[in-house]
């Protein structure tokens, strides 16, 4: 089930909603897990078994930990929680990757396929991030089992994200507010995110469908890959926007995840603007233990490259993943031992563009590694950005059809929050704007809903993650 779904809208959120209003408070973790195993078991309810596993070996691991603490058991403890999360993400998402590779190179290995779990790349790391912050201590352990089972299931980001960390809502898990106000703003959040999903990523993803056959120009592969890079971002930070504005309909306040990343001058800023949550919890748990930037280059570089190395293949058992991360951590790198020093030496506004160019140049690029679905697809994809024809009439065609849209993804992105939060804040002083403010939403959600009822393109790119 997809929150940018008619079940979804019309049945289950209604539901989910009502029961978890109406019920006292001592019972508001008990439904919110119930209705987010309901949520997980609509797709795959053999896998419930498995997410019911992972709440009781971290729960266990985090009580064993905090009792032991200091001894060699809570250390114990502790490689028993990321074992056992590390060694259900590697088999279900890697084994048949190793397999596969294992074969050619001779070895054959015999490898049952095993459907991959919905969104368990992202709750093993928010269990698991339990655990290693209890062992430090800068998260309180859960003595409540049904409250730690409602922070791993908690549907509004269970399969996409945001990755909460258990430090980030330990407190509202026992004690938070459900205002209408706070009800109001999260359903707002949720029919932006919607409408950045259904009426921007969805048609411009149609663009890159008919480019990922293989571009006959230059022009119509640049196209494509631009039209990629805007659904990728509307899709994904359209699902996290209606993550955010459920949990706080809900009373909870999850952490963004997106800030504008295409602004960005630099590849080390595109990455702390995009998918904030996930590069902060390897930063956090896996950069910063291994010794970060505060170390000799050399060991700076290796750093980076596991990092970056693992961040690829989170997303991914696949070569071009591998690559694709491998692409991204090169020109970190490079930033910090002397491109970022060069870049900044050029003046004036020039250097604001040139430095910009440079990023959006780089992550194009790159977003053809991960939208082909093999290195050698994605060596010919780009062949076909800087060689063959110039233009030709499928490309116009193209151009024609979606360069309106294009226009209009593009000119969101640009500043306008201080002239919107301006706007919002001056209908909210007074009832005829808050009703025109309301209407306008009732009438966001409902274009929304008849490009449901009217599409069969409706794809979410980061659901198989």
């Amino acid at each position: 089930m997809v929150f940018s779904g008619i079940p979804f809208l019309f049945y289950f959120l209604p539901a989910a909603l009502a029961l978890y209003y109406l019920v006292p408070w001592k019972l508001k973790n008990l439904v919110l897990l119930v209705v987010s195993l309901i949520f997980y078991a609509w797709g795959e309810p053999v896998y419930i078994l498995l997410m019911l596993f992972s709440i009781l070996v971290d729960y266990t691991a985090g009580r064993v930990i905090h009792r032991y603490r200091g001894s060699g058991i809570s250390k114990l403890a502790l490689f028993c929680s990321i074992a056992a999360n590390l060694g259900l993400l590697g088999f279900f998402k890697y084994s048949g990757f190793i397999a596969q590779n294992l074969a050619a190179v001779g070895i054959p290995v015999s490898f049952a396929s095993l459907p991959l779990p919905i969104g368990i790349s992202f709750y093993t790391f928010q269990t698991m991030s339990y655990s290693i912050d209890v062992y430090r201590g800068t998260a309180p352990v859960q003595k409540n089992i049904i409250a730690f089972g409602a922070f791993v299931s908690m549907f509004p980001q269970l399969i996409a994200g945001p990755i909460v960390r258990y430090s980030d809502i330990a407190a509202q898990l026992e004690n938070r507010r459900i205002t209408l106000d706070g009800v109001g703003e999260g359903a707002m959040r949720f029919i932006r995110g919607l409408a950045k999903k259904v009426l921007l990523a969805n048609p411009i993803g149609l663009c890159w469908e008919a480019a990922r056959g293989g571009a006959d120009s230059v022009l119509g592969a640049w196209l494509g890959i631009g039209a990629f890079a805007l659904q990728i971002y509307f899709d994904f930070s359209g699902y996290s926007d209606m993550a955010i504005g459920l949990g706080k309909m809900m009373g909870f306040d999850f952490p963004e995840n997106f800030r504008a990343p295409y602004r960005s001058a630099s590849i080390s800023e595109f990455w702390r603007r995009w998918h904030i949550t996930l590069g902060s919890w390897f930063r956090d748990y896996v950069y910063f233990p291994m010794g970060g930037s505060r170390c000799s280059r050399g060991r700076m570089v290796w750093n980076l490259a596991v990092v970056w190395l693992l961040t690829g293949l989170w997303h991914g058992a696949e070569w071009n993943f591998v690559a694709w991360g491998a692409y991204f951590g090169v020109f970190i790198a490079m930033e910090k031992l002397f491109l970022s020093g060069w870049l900044e030496k050029i003046p004036g506004k020039g250097g604001g563009l040139v430095r910009h160019g440079y990023a959006l140049l780089v992550v194009l690029l790159g977003w053809v590694l991960f939208a082909c679905n093999s290195l050698p697809s994605a060596f010919s994809y780009w062949q076909s950005l800087f060689s063959g024809p110039l233009w030709s009439g499928n490309a116009l065609y193209t151009l024609s059809n979606y360069g309106l849209l294009f226009l209009l993804l593009i000119a969101v992105q640009l500043p306008w929050e201080r002239w919107c939060s301006g706007l919002a804040e001056k209908w909210m002083k007074n009832r005829g704007g808050q009703a025109a403010l309301c209407l306008g939403y009732v009438l966001l959600f409902g274009l929304c809903v008849a490009y449901l009822v009217d599409a069969s393109f409706n794809p979410f790119l980061y659901f198989r993650f």
